[in-house]
């Protein structure tokens, strides 16, 4: 898993790159107008698909039992795995009954995975840090690809991401990402009805992961702060981007999707008040944002990992007829309960990935999951920094790159950064140019 390539800067992104939709529209029409049941009928031989597993802690272990299951195990194996620690490879390797040969380990294995020609799928679950530079090879190499959200950490990552998701296209290649919201057929109805204006125009919107506390990984004696960091991962912003981003992504990325639109400006705030031990490295744990979409639309949303306090996860969105959850109700003049089939969202995004693959009709999901990193983004960003601005400023003049060092080991030192002081964070961006002088 370590990152290697080109560096890329966030400089000189358009605004327009951003907030395509076309893509996610694409995909979600192919999507519904496939039978998206687990139960349908695959062909043998030259439809089997062979999955490579990149990143084999609990989320990879997921996502592989689930790509498994969306197809009843007909013709779905996993034949390689690939993780910084040897030891989890070890515990994958007898559930998929993969060759030793095909076992890799080492912050650089995943290119081992990448590098077999009879790999033709792959799932990419390492920390979100390595998942921009992970895919953009993927995508070069040929490899449909399945990819944990958030897809990225930093502009630098959402860039790399844009730019593989469009060279994806161009080859025809399926990009599934890990919203499993987008696949919840709850979701996806309740979508298409507020898009034909079952609640009116949109005027406002609330989103919420609020929860309690997660699992911690303590310190081993004779651990390197690297090795201890990625084990620990989701405690280190150069790792998994802070809990807004880790995980609040989710709910961000289905008010972009109602609204068809992301975020021109931001507010945020947030702060480090009860997760203060050393073995909660450097995130926050509470954000409180306020997002202005275009129309004059405002949303409001919190996210908070902090123990012993009450779980509040989902959407909201209300408009000139009505409100909903985004999830199957709809309230007001045109009232509405989902009443179809239940369907298992983390199996089905699998099934939707495997049926487009042998139906060789390519949906891709990259550029949506790179606006709503993005949104999450700038919402870190702007409680980090206490300020608010545009995003058309935050891309075309943010430098933060936090792509991993390409020579990165696991037995490096590397002390934790300070956390984030709110008013005191300087947020990285490129000086304007100063205009010369007319004499």
């Amino acid at each position: 898993m370590k990152a290697t390539g080109k560096s890329v800067k966030a400089g000189g992104i358009s605004r327009r790159e951003f907030i395509k939709v076309s893509a996610a529209a694409g995909a979600a029409a192919l999507v519904t107008s496939l039978d998206l049941g687990t139960n349908f009928a695959f062909a043998a031989g030259s439809d089997a698909i062979k999955v490579g597993l990149i990143g084999c802690g609990s989320g990879g272990l997921r996502a592989a039992r689930d790509c498994i299951r969306s197809a009843n195990g007909k013709g779905v194996q996993v034949v390689a795995l690939a993780d910084a620690f040897s030891d989890r490879v070890s515990a994958l390797r007898g559930e998929f009954n993969v060759r030793r040969s095909r076992c890799f380990s080492g912050l650089d294995s995943w290119r081992d995975v990448l590098d077999l020609n009879e790999v033709n799928l792959v799932i990419l679950a390492p920390p979100p840090a390595f998942r921009p530079v992970q895919f953009a090879q993927a995508v070069e190499r040929g490899k449909h690809v399945f990819v944990e959200a958030p897809v990225a950490i930093c502009p630098a990552g959402v860039k790399m991401v844009t730019e593989a998701a469009n060279k994806a296209r161009e080859k025809s290649l399926t990009v599934v990402v890990g919203a499993s919201r987008r696949h919840d057929p709850a979701y996806v109805e309740t979508m298409k009805r507020i898009h034909d204006g079952a609640i009116g125009r949109i005027l406002t919107a609330q989103c919420y992961w609020n929860q309690g506390g997660m699992y911690v990984y303590r310190r081993k004696i004779g651990e390197s702060d690297v090795e201890w960091q990625l084990r620990n991962w989701r405690y280190f912003t150069w790792l998994s981007g802070d809990l807004i981003v880790e995980r609040h992504v989710h709910n961000l990325d289905v008010i972009n999707w109602a609204l068809r639109a992301t975020p021109d400006s931001v507010h945020g705030l947030g702060g480090r008040q009860y997760r203060t031990g050393p073995e909660y490295g450097n995130v926050f744990d509470h954000f409180g944002t306020e997002f202005f979409y275009p129309g004059d639309v405002h949303f409001i949303s919190m996210c908070r990992q902090i123990e012993g306090t009450n779980e509040r996860i989902g959407e909201r969105v209300v408009g000139t007829k009505g409100a909903s959850n985004c999830r199957g109700r709809i309230e007001g003049k045109n009232a509405w309960r989902y009443r179809g089939r239940a369907a298992n969202p983390f199996v089905r995004e699998h099934a939707d990935l495997v049926k487009s693959i042998r139906a060789g009709a390519a949906i891709n999901e990259g550029q949506q999951a790179a606006d709503s990193a993005l949104t999450a983004i700038m919402a870190r960003e702007s409680a980090y920094a206490r300020t608010n601005f545009k995003q058309s400023w935050f891309v075309a003049r943010c430098t933060l790159n936090r792509l991993p060092p390409r020579d990165l080991k696991l037995s490096d030192a590397k002390p934790v950064e300070p956390v984030a002081v709110p008013g005191k964070y300087v947020l990285p961006v490129r000086r304007k140019p100063q205009r010369r002088k007319k004499r």
